[in-house]
Parts: structure tokens; C-alpha cells; sequence
């Protein structure tokens, strides 16, 4: 049993200069795939070969094993980061709307927090908006660290703030490419479904029959 590479929700040139297909041919393509190899290789090892991805990752952050703490959440982080983007504009409505005004005053004031948590984040790692008991709130975590290994940390929306997300398109201008995802390339209607956890569920995987090559 083993986990897969997921497939994209569009296509790798959809978001034109915003990334480019070459960006994902590497980021999704390489780094992610690579994720899921040692994951697949590391997870019997450990005697988690047919445990969910979320459980995988919770059993390795418990029993400290680092190399599969950080390859099976670095799996589920970036299968959660692909369905947070979308090559169309969209912008927040009916309850996720509101829970934004009410913990920020306006998807405006969301989003420039969301880029200074994300772009002041030092080194490697993730800005998160996150549903904490029932108010949204921002934060980031270093290198392979996921919400998802914690409990009372819902993942709602996430920016992957590694060099290789964004180095073939913007070399070392992390704000241009933060601010360019937030403005123009959010799907906040998988934000909000993951106000039910149904976007959540889907970056989730169950292991199935063959390793991805």
C-alpha cells in the first residue's frame, strides 16, 4: 500500500505569469513527487504502511521520527496548497466573508497580514491562515510542519514560502510573489469549505495500491 502524487486542479500553464508551467513542472512535478516516494519508503519502516496521511504524520510526530514527520507532511501540505490556488479571480463570500470581518475587519486587512506573517517568515516554511476554535487567525510554521499534526488547528488557506515555490518566477522576491498569489490566484471557495472540513479531507489521503515511479 502507498500514498500517490495527486493530480492538479488545472493545468500547469492556467495561471500564465503568475507561475509558470515550469514552476509546477518542478514544485509539483519534482519536489512533491519526491515527498510522496519517501514517504511511501519510510511509512512501512515505521509500521504505518496502511494508516491515513494525517495519522501517519501525527504517529511520526510522536514518536519523533523526523524524516517521516517531515516527508509525510510536506506530502499533505503541498496536496492542501495546489487546491488553495486557482487561475481564476475569486474573492470571500457569505460565512467565510463574515468570519473575516470579524477577525481582521476586511478580506483587505486578511490579506496584507496573511503577507506579512508569510513573507517576514524567516528561512524555510508555510503561512497559514488557520480556523483556531471558531475565529480565523494567522500564522506560519518552519520547514515541513503542518496544522494538520496538532490538534485544535484547522488548515483553512496556505502559502508555501520555500525558495523552489516561487524561485524559477520570482528568484529571490518573496513579497511579489506572495502578494501576486493573495491578490489574484486564492480559491476561497476551498477556503471556505474547509470551514466544514471538506477541502481539509480531500489533501487527506488513504493509502492505495502502487507506488508512484
Amino acid at each position: 500500500m502507498a500514498f500517490e502524487l495527486p493530480s492538479l486542479p488545472y493545468d500547469t500553464s492556467a495561471f500564465g505569469e503568475i507561475l509558470s508551467a515550469e514552476t509546477f513542472d518542478f514544485h509539483w512535478g519534482k519536489h512533491h513527487r519526491a515527498y510522496v516516494n519517501k514517504t511511501n519508503e519510510l511509512a512501512p519502516k515505521a509500521g504505518l504502511e496502511d494508516r491515513k496521511l494525517s495519522e501517519v504524520i501525527r504517529a511520526a510526530r510522536q514518536s519523533d521520527n523526523k524524516g517521516l514527520f517531515n516527508n509525510s507532511a510536506q506530502l499533505w501540505n503541498h496536496s492542501f496548497y495546489w487546491q488553495c490556488l486557482s487561475p481564476e479571480r475569486q474573492q470571500p463570500t457569505g460565512t467565510l466573508k463574515q468570519k473575516i470581518e470579524d477577525a481582521f475587519g476586511s478580506t483587505e486587512a486578511l490579506i496584507d497580514a496573511l503577507k506579512t506573517e508569510s513573507v517576514n517568515h524567516f528561512a524555510s516554511g508555510w503561512g497559514w491562515l488557520v480556523l483556531d476554535g471558531d475565529r480565523l487567525k494567522i500564522t506560519s510554521l518552519h520547514d515541513g510542519d503542518s496544522p494538520v499534526a496538532y490538534d485544535g488547528m484547522k488548515p483553512l488557506l496556505t502559502i508555501d514560502v520555500w525558495e523552489h515555490a516561487y524561485y524559477i518566477d520570482y528568484r529571490n522576491e518573496r513579497p511579489k510573489y506572495v502578494e501576486a498569489l493573495l491578490n489574484r490566484a486564492i480559491n476561497w471557495d476551498f477556503v471556505a469549505q474547509n470551514l466544514d472540513g471538506r477541502g481539509v479531507e480531500r489533501a487527506d489521503q488513504e493509502p492505495v495500491g502502487a507506488v508512484v515511479a
